[in-house]
């Protein structure tokens, strides 16, 4: 480990200097059910034309928000965005989900609570046995509209966190009061019986905090933690000096990978996808096979999932590998998302380890990695370059 903090949170330095260049990579997603693997891995990893089944949609029913975080990717302010899609629309789009798998539907925005049928559209994708995720940013729950979540299908709400006080996550945040708010939104969701996980931003700033911010997940009760690794774009393009080095992100997964030793609690990593290669050289040295019944879903999933088993759709229509990277795969306004899912160039690129610049193309453990395709653009101007933030070296490279 690296030297840690009186938090328990890394302080820098080069945890593991051997690490980085030495691993075994057992167990890749198609040995337990495919890539993706998270509720609803029990569809076919394929469609009958050989794409990959969507397993995971996050779809940006609105640009507006409420709040001026300094890293949103949208830039989202409050008044409301033109040529949002009309809920005639929206359920349409709806529809087509279950024509290219059985997708978990991630209500997201902006702020979707500020969408006034999203009830409407979240109780149509249940109606069509569709999972329903929704990703507020809790400061506009009440007890009322908790119960409307819960009874239009919500299975789960994510509310995000990204510092142990209101001092630093209001800063972060953008508007005073934002904590106490959040806390009182997770405080409905509770008394509706709904779940609820917590996302942190990762970022120089919180590192020594994460211990603190991961008591407070306890004493909330939340179900999760995921923690995110800043993608440098939208707002968060101005954040440079919050962005931490590779040496560091290192750091951060290897102490993620034995602090969720010592919590039930899930712990996940997002838009940190070498956290998946970390996690097959570290089980392998302990001897331990990695499994869903020893990693649970961390088994079964892939680092970078864009084009792959998730996609994102924005508020005008527009799909996406991911909210971060904004390429232009299609419109479901001109063609059929199942068309976009199937057929579209980037989707494709991505689909081919071939088609990776740099170490990524010749990674052992690029089926469960995959590297950051938003980093790789945001940082390098390449969106199938290789993870900036990557310290490991694979063997083709090492001669």
């Amino acid at each position: 480990m690296a030297a840690q903090s009186s938090t328990g949170a890394p302080a820098g330095g080069s945890a593991h200097p051997g690490r980085a260049t030495v691993g075994h990579p057992a167990g890749h997603p198609d040995d337990h059910g495919g890539a993706g693997g998270h509720p609803g891995a029990g569809v076919p990893r394929t469609l009958e034309d050989g794409s990959p089944v969507c397993r995971l949609i996050a779809w940006e029913v609105t640009r507006s928000c409420n709040l001026a975080c300094r890293h949103c990717r949208a830039e989202a302010h409050p008044e409301p965005y033109d040529g949002e899609l009309s809920t005639a629309e929206a359920k349409a789009l709806i529809d087509t989900f279950p024509q290219v798998g059985r997708p978990i539907v991630i209500f997201t925005g902006g702020e979707p609570m500020m969408r006034p049928d999203v009830y409407e559209l979240v109780a149509h994708a249940r109606g069509l046995g569709l999972t329903c995720a929704f990703a507020p940013n809790g400061t506009l729950i009440t007890a009322e509209n908790a119960a409307r979540l819960r009874e239009a299908g919500v299975s789960r709400c994510s509310i995000s966190i990204d510092g142990a006080d209101a001092a630093s996550h209001d800063a972060f945040r953008g508007v005073p009061g934002a904590f106490a708010a959040s806390l009182r939104g997770i405080g409905h969701l509770r008394d509706a019986g709904l779940p609820f996980q917590i996302n942190t931003t990762v970022t120089r700033g919180n590192l020594a905090s994460f211990k603190r911010i991961f008591e407070l997940c306890e004493r909330l009760g939340a179900a999760a933690w995921h923690i995110f690794l800043l993608v440098p774009m939208g707002r968060a393009a101005g954040l440079a000096e919050e962005v931490i080095s590779a040496e560091e992100y290192e750091d951060v997964l290897h102490w993620l990978y034995d602090f969720r030793k010592g919590t039930s609690m899930h712990l996940k990593a997002t838009c940190a996808p070498h956290y998946y290669r970390i996690m097959r050289q570290r089980a392998h040295e302990e001897g331990v096979p990695v499994t869903p019944e020893t990693f649970g879903m961390d088994a079964m999933t892939r680092g970078c999932l864009g084009g792959t088993g998730f996609c994102f759709i924005s508020h005008v229509g527009r799909v996406q590998p991911c909210g971060y990277l904004e390429l232009d795969c299609g419109n479901v306004r001109e063609t059929p998302f199942p068309r976009i899912w199937r057929e579209s160039r980037q989707f494709r690129q991505f689909r081919r380890q071939e088609e990776y610049a740099g170490k990524c193309g010749v990674c052992e453990y690029h089926r469960v990695c995959g590297g950051c395709r938003a980093r790789a653009q945001s940082m390098s101007g390449d969106y199938m370059g290789e993870e900036p933030l990557c310290t490991y070296v694979p063997r083709a490279l090492r001669a």
